[in-house]
């Protein structure tokens, strides 16, 4: 990767800009005053440009002049505001009891560093009339993505009244050709949908008032060149990293400025800022890519490899018990589940919900967190010791966040139920969000929590929360009555560091509702996320693309589940199961003691397979292919970063009026290389099946060349509805 220092150049009207490069990308600010800094340019590298190049990007000739905007328009700062006519969606609202409602920052500092890890400008802003300052911090990391943040800080002396922020978001322009918008949509058990628009004037606005990051969930709102697709055209995108309530928006003004921007939902009163106290915002990530989605996507994952505690690439492949027994546990049963997933391969045994309190269904004992005598009357200790002497890692299910009215926590503790005092939200699952950010209730699911953890050495948490927030508001203490979402969520972080802090080697997965909380803010405590409580292999296939998008494989749960889907009441062949669950991070979510000899040896095989996979699937690059004249196909895979070998999978939807499946076009490879391509079959998948009637001979296994595969492909297997092929190609010598 390249590293690039920050320059500093003259533009035109005396206004200094800083350029900011990396990886094909770059950002150039204006940072010339009176007013925050601005982005005249974000894209792809222009190189090197002079002074006069600078003066003539597009936005650069809208300066602000004294106190008066030229022209050509007002423009778009880091934090633009009425205050001097800014006619889109503001980056800040908020007033101090109805008055220094349109505040306005004069440039009173900037600084900037260059190094390893990327681009760093740090600003500061003043707003004497407002009584507010404000502190940017934006950096453009190695791998080309754009991160922003700030605090607002209320500068008032005491006796004042405080300051309500009302909105405060990352609002950053885009390109002028900008064209189609795409983004993610969905629902429980489908999330991760992809849609798109035409972009017009005016403003596509989506938003998150759940309490957490939805089934529904943009993911990463995008904006971009005419028919961009995963392989081509310009795309600029943003996701923010917070868990809690959330706006997404693209914007076109009557002036042709077309921006993108995110930032967190504030509730009435949520934040009031007396003197002195401050407000960060949560990270905004913004990705430029000249080459589709797939490259917004590689800047991405290269970013969360590089965090200090991303996963390694030998993620274990796990079993979790949920939909092997649900609630009916017993050592007996578990201990049977444990031997098998043994014998097939399995690296670490995960319990499910059931295990604790009153747990027998779920009406009872959510919060409870204390082991369940009439299940387990010596306690996890004989199942933790008989996983552990298998040589499997063992994982526990929580859901902290969440409390049954029947249980004892509650009959204890009502006013730890968070909602207006005198009344219960609708129940959802016949549960209560637990009020975490009461010191008390925190202090208590930390104990618990830490001491299980302590005492059985738990590898791995699956850490559950399903309901949204409805009523969010503290029941009891000082902000009784006051909105809870943000302290709420805060207080989940808090706690999932500081289990993380006394356990260094915990695993902690993220499962809400299935995919209810996939962003960034909980992905910087976590290891992975479940991806949907749909396992049918047909619709994890399009999940499992959408939420690709922002996630690599190693961080999605990918689990091979029995023959009738849960979700679904679909039925699917083994082989099909198989190859799908393939593409994530592997485990099983099955009863396996009821399994077949061969289904067991089949099992053993993909175990087998997907550990000899490991290094390839969990440090590739993202390969998404688009079939027009195909559309009932699904075509993804992941190539090496050295271009010498890749995994791709072909799927069959539904039929096609086609007599013939297209060609198998494969992209990402090295244009000049040789491969062997080598389908790959799995539980007992056998070849082309006597009468299908198909004419041209498919491609098992041959050496084929790199620039053959790219721009013609080779003939594709004849595949029925929702049938799949698996296929693998290694670079040859020369």
């Amino acid at each position: 990767m390249s590293v690039a220092s920050v320059e500093a150049v003259k533009s035109g009207a005396g206004s200094r800009c800083l350029s900011l490069r990396r990886e094909g990308v770059m950002v150039v600010l204006d940072i010339g005053g009176p007013y925050l800094p601005r982005v005249v340019y974000w894209g792809k590298d222009l190189g090197d440009l002079s002074d006069a190049e600078v003066a003539a990007l597009p936005l650069a000739g809208e300066q602000l002049r004294g106190e008066r905007p030229a022209d050509r328009g007002v423009p778009l700062t880091l934090l633009p505001t009425r205050a001097h006519g800014w006619p889109g969606w503001p980056g800040l609202t908020g007033h101090r009891h109805g008055y220094a409602s349109q505040p306005l920052f004069s440039l009173s500092g900037v600084s900037s560093e260059a190094g390893e890890a990327g681009d760093v400008v740090h600003y500061h802003g003043d707003d004497g009339a407002a009584k507010l300052a404000l502190d940017g911090y934006l950096e453009l990391t190695r791998d080309g993505v754009l991160k922003h943040r700030q605090t607002l800080t209320s500068t008032a002396s005491a006796g004042e009244p405080d300051y309500e922020v009302e909105d405060l978001l990352t609002l950053l322009p885009v390109g002028e050709d900008t064209v189609d918008a795409l983004d993610y949509a969905g629902r429980w058990a489908d999330e991760a949908q992809v849609q798109r628009h035409e972009i017009s004037q005016g403003t596509w606005l989506r938003e998150q008032r759940r309490g957490r990051t939805g089934p529904d969930t943009p993911l990463l709102l995008c904006a971009g060149s005419k028919g961009f697709g995963p392989r081509h055209g310009e795309v600029w995108g943003i996701h923010l990293g917070w868990s809690g309530d959330q706006r997404y928006l693209v914007q076109r003004i009557n002036n042709g400025v077309t921006l993108i921007g995110a930032g967190e939902i504030l509730a009435a009163g949520e934040v009031l800022l007396g003197p002195g106290e401050s407000v960060t915002t949560p990270w905004v990530y913004a990705v430029y890519s000249a080459r589709g989605l797939d490259g917004a996507s590689a800047r991405l994952h290269w970013m969360l490899r590089r965090r200090d505690r991303h996963p390694s690439k030998s993620r274990p492949v796990l079993l979790n018990t949920w939909e092997a027994v649900t609630f009916d546990q017993s050592y007996e049963k578990l201990a049977e589940l444990a031997d098998v997933a043994a014998e097939v391969g399995v690296e670490r045994f995960v319990i499910d919900d059931g295990w604790f309190g009153a747990r027998r269904d779920d009406s009872a004992g959510l919060g409870d967190w204390y082991v369940a005598k009439d299940v387990w009357p010596d306690g996890l200790g004989p199942i933790v010791d008989h996983v552990r002497s298998l040589g499997m890692e063992f994982g526990l299910w929580f859901e902290p966040e969440m409390v049954n009215l029947d249980s004892d926590l509650a009959r204890a503790h009502p006013d730890w139920v968070l909602g207006t005092a005198g009344r219960m939200p609708n129940s959802w699952r016949n549960q209560q969000v637990l009020d975490i950010s009461n010191p008390e209730a925190y202090a208590y699911i930390l104990d618990r929590m830490g001491s299980l953890v302590k005492e059985y050495g738990i590898d791995f948490i699956k850490w559950d929360h399903n309901r949204d927030l409805a009523d969010p508001v503290h029941r009891a203490g000082p902000k009784a009555g006051r909105p809870a979402v943000r302290d709420q969520t805060l207080a989940t972080y808090r706690l999932m560091d500081e289990l993380r802090r006394r356990h260094p080697k915990l695993e902690i997965e993220s499962c809400s509702s299935g995919g209810s909380r996939v962003d960034f803010g909980v992905l910087e405590r976590t290891d992975r996320v479940w991806a949907s409580d749909n396992i049918d292999p047909m619709d994890r296939a399009r999940i499992v693309m959408g939420l690709s998008t922002i996630l690599p494989f190693e961080l999605i749960g990918a689990h091979v589940a029995s023959e009738r889907s849960h979700t679904t009441g679909r039925r699917h062949d083994l082989a099909l199961r198989l190859v799908i669950a393939l593409f994530g991070h592997q485990g099983i979510e099955w009863d396996i003691t009821m399994t077949t000899p061969e289904e067991r040896r089949a099992l053993a095989e993909w175990v087998s397979l997907a550990k000899s996979f490991r290094p390839l699937l969990y440090g590739g690059e993202l390969v998404r292919i688009e079939r027009p004249s195909d559309p009932g196909t699904i075509l993804f895979g992941v190539v090496s970063s050295d271009r010498s070998e890749a995994l791709f999978v072909l799927v069959r939807e539904y039929s096609s009026p086609q007599s013939e499946t297209s060609p198998l076009r494969l992209d990402g490879l090295r244009r000049s290389g040789r491969y062997l391509l080598k389908r790959l079959r799995l539980g007992g998948e056998g070849g082309q099946r006597a009468g299908d009637g198909r004419s041209r001979s498919t491609v098992d296994e041959a050496i084929v060349p790199g620039s053959l595969l790219i721009s013609a492909g080779v003939p594709a297997p004849f595949l029925r509805p929702e049938e799949a092929a698996l296929f693998y190609l290694s670079e040859q010598p020369r």
